[in-house]
């Protein structure tokens, strides 16, 4: 059952003014027309809301149950009227940002302690998916995405690139020796995202086709998530392509053919365009920008081949 919103505060006056012709004359309108809104009130709760008596009116049980629900429901509004005022005047509320499970769970997750220091009226609710969350049907409030957004009305602010390198752990080349030349990748195991990469991370498997032409290099291993990847990279399971901040992160891995250029990721933090004066979102994406920046993601490949 759908309630009138307009009936329900008409009805909380009534009950605040303990008769119809006081709350009729707060509230410039006719006590016909009052008591008709009240009555066809009544009529869809299936139950009378007022005792009519001498000397004004008296709440049924039912009117009792129900003055006690619009209380609190006034209530609440007035919170969340208080919260939208002070909300123009510094970044409060919460912002649900969504990012790749291995960004957001890695990197993404150590810098939101810096930020939750700098705003503490702000909550931050992270949500990990390789796969787009709608913003525009307001499934996230922002995103942080490795590749320019989809939607047109969505507004972007461009961030820091992120660069991709070949990397195995001292433990596996010991073991199978360190490749020289992107040829010798055909004699090593290769660990890579998999076939179920979505289409904004299909680039993620470009180990499989360094340096050949026509069929790409099967992977002994496939793992759909990153961070997944670095775990087996890690324990000695192969070489992977890793992106600079997994690297950082990790500080167990080693960079091979550093010669070798991998493919850079553009980054974009993203947002509806009804968000674009929102002080919150403001907030995030100047300390993102601020943040995320070469010092910090990235890596010296050369420094981590030693």
């Amino acid at each position: 059952m759908n309630l009138d919103w307009e009936k329900l505060r008409l009805f909380e006056l009534v009950a605040e003014a303990g008769s119809f012709t006081e709350a009729a004359r707060r509230l410039h309108m006719s006590q016909p027309a009052l008591s008709r809104q009240i009555g066809a009130l009544e009529e869809q709760i299936g139950a009378k809301l007022f005792h009519r008596h001498a000397r004004g009116l008296a709440m049924t049980h039912e009117g009792e149950q129900l003055r006690s629900a619009t209380h609190d429901m006034q209530d609440r509004l007035e919170r969340t009227r208080q919260a939208i005022d002070a909300s123009r005047d510094r970044p409060t509320g919460e912002i649900r940002l969504t990012t790749t499970v291995s960004f957001g769970s890695t990197w993404l997750a150590r810098q939101l302690g810096d930020f939750l220091d700098f705003y503490p009226d702000i909550t931050v609710n992270l949500m990990l998916s390789d796969y787009d969350v709608d913003l525009a049907k307001r499934e996230a409030d922002v995103a942080i995405r490795f590749h320019p957004p989809l939607q047109s009305e969505l507004v972007q602010k461009s961030l820091v690139g992120i660069r991709h390198f070949l990397c195995a752990s001292n433990e596996y080349l010991a073991k199978h020796g360190v490749p020289k030349t992107v040829d010798d990748l055909r004699q090593h195991r290769l660990i890579a995202y998999g076939d179920t990469a979505p289409d904004s991370l299909k680039g993620i498997n470009w180990a499989l086709e360094l340096g050949i032409e026509g069929t790409a290099r099967t992977a002994a291993l496939t793992i759909n998530n990153s961070h997944g990847v670095l775990q087996a990279v890690e324990s000695g399971a192969g070489i992977a392509a890793l992106p600079s901040y997994l690297i950082r992160f990790s500080g167990r891995v080693r960079v091979v053919l550093p010669e070798v250029d991998g493919p850079v990721f553009r980054t974009f933090f993203t947002y509806p365009v009804e968000l674009r004066r929102s002080l919150r979102v403001a907030a995030l994406r100047d300390f993102l920008v601020e943040r995320m920046v070469p010092a910090n993601l990235d890596i010296d490949r050369y420094a981590l081949n030693a």
